[in-house]
């Protein structure tokens, strides 16, 4: 089994086309990979029964709030 750095490595030695080639390969693995997660998360969602997760945060977040908020604990 190769380790990544050796992978990398060799990647490295590719021609362009090859690399264009290796990344679209490993772009469809990683599309296959998430469609499969996606699916496999789908069944595990509560579905119609919402009012069990009611609750779950203390109270409503913004987004861009919560980004921006994390992004300055990383500064830190």
């Amino acid at each position: 089994m190769s380790t990544y750095s050796e992978v990398l490595s060799q990647a490295q030695n590719l021609t362009p086309d090859e690399q264009q080639q290796l990344l679209e390969v490993l772009l469809a693995l990683m599309r296959d990979r998430v469609t499969t997660q996606t699916q496999g998360s789908r069944e595990r969602l509560p579905g119609k029964n919402l009012k069990r997760w009611r609750g779950f945060l203390p109270y409503r977040v913004d987004a861009l709030e919560f980004q921006l908020q994390i992004r300055e604990e990383w500064d830190d």
